[in-house]
């Protein structure tokens, strides 16, 4: 992975779920990740622990909706490391619910809108002039397969992570020979954050249309430790789930390129899943 040698990374979202892995094997692939969240007790544990294995990482409290405090963290980790070489925009919610169900999810809503789409608004922001200033740079902004279409019980959340792909495509063309972009495009992951959010669990099942009969049984078996053998097997084609892991070591994959080398969009899924869209 030389590539990745020395390499100034920060992730938003970086103290659990995907953001966690990625930090974890960037250090350990030998970049220096700085993990960035909210829970500012969980980046800088991630980080001693890292630190304690004899690799390079920081961890860092920022609230991905504060702007200025973006700028803030970004222009400090310039100041002490040198350089940013790559943003991962991870930090994201998804408070699925469908639209009849407003009045209790207008809230988780708008937060959805704050941390989904101007929390990567703000990460682009902070790095930006510093990575035309060096010459270089790379942003990786988390999309999903809910972006790529309207679908019932995912009409904000989609629409902030369509959002997503928007802006990043934009920026691209932008900023072509200057910062790479890349869309990362994860179908549904169980056992990650973003299951925690979920308001209307019944909305999930739309991302499967015809086959969410077969999500629900799927769901239902993974949780009780009864998924058929192959169904958990990454060598077999019906494998169904991805995992973080695996997520993370596609991420940390599209890291580590050559600066001449871009692939500006990706979809990760499992052959054997069940959603559809």
């Amino acid at each position: 992975m030389s590539s990745l040698n020395g390499k100034i990374v920060l992730v938003t979202g970086g103290a659990s779920g995907f953001g966690r892995e990625i930090t974890t094997q960037l250090a350990r692939g030998g970049a220096h990740p700085v993990a960035l969240d909210i829970n500012a007790a969980g980046a800088e544990e991630l980080a001693a622990s890292l630190t304690a294995e004899g690799h390079a990482a920081r961890g860092v409290g920022l609230d991905v909706r504060d702007r200025q405090a973006f700028a803030d963290v970004v222009d400090q980790a310039v100041a002490d490391l040198g350089r940013v070489d790559v943003l991962v925009n991870n930090a994201g919610i998804m408070p699925l619910a469908h639209l009849a169900d407003h009045k209790r999810a207008a809230g988780a809503w708008d937060r959805c809108i704050d941390i989904n789409l101007k929390g990567v608004l703000h990460g682009i922001y902070a790095v930006h002039d510093h990575m035309i200033r060096q010459g270089g740079g790379h942003i990786l902004n988390l999309s999903s397969v809910y972006g790529n279409a309207g679908v019932a019980g995912a009409a904000v959340y989609g629409a902030t992570k369509a959002a997503v792909a928007t802006v990043s495509n934009a920026l691209r063309v932008e900023s072509q020979g200057r910062i790479k972009v890349t869309i990362v495009r994860p179908s549904g992951v169980l056992g990650t954050n973003l299951f925690t959010e979920i308001i209307d669990f019944d909305a999930v099942s739309a991302l499967a249309a015809h086959r969410a009969p077969a999500l629900q049984e799927h769901i239902q078996q993974f949780a009780g430790g009864t998924l058929p053998t192959e169904m958990s097997d990454p060598e077999n084609v019906r494998y169904w789930s991805l995992t973080a892991v695996q997520v993370a070591a596609e991420i940390v994959r599209l890291i580590d390129q050559p600066p001449g080398v871009a692939v500006t969009d990706i979809t990760l899924r499992a052959t054997g899943e069940d959603y559809v869209f």
